[in-house]
């Protein structure tokens, strides 16, 4: 599997959108950590630095312990009804919880 992370145009222009509203440079950080219902979850935030483990992508980074669990993934950002939210859909998962954070692989 590559470390390849595709992002649609929606999530691109989301990030750029929050990027720039910040009050500083930063990088928006997409991360894996363990918890949520499955045994994994994402976690979205902004970060001024990049770590060495880093692997950037544009303005994204993702470490490369979560990259290697959400490698292939395609990126978006879904606006609905109920709220919008950045949304992994990641062929390594195995299975995820109703809520699409917390998933397994």
């Amino acid at each position: 599997m590559t470390n390849k992370i595709e992002f649609t145009e929606e999530a691109n222009n989301q990030i750029i959108r929050i990027i720039s509203e910040q009050k500083k440079d930063c990088y928006f950080r997409i991360s894996v950590k363990g918890g949520g219902c499955s045994g994994f979850k994402y976690n979205f935030s902004f970060d001024g630095k990049i770590e060495k483990d880093d692997v950037l992508f544009n303005k994204t980074v993702i470490d490369s312990n979560s990259l290697e669990i959400i490698s292939g993934s395609v990126v978006d950002y879904q606006k609905e009804m109920i709220g919008s939210s950045f949304v992994i859909k990641n062929p390594q998962a195995s299975s995820s919880c109703g809520c699409g954070l917390s998933f397994s692989v």
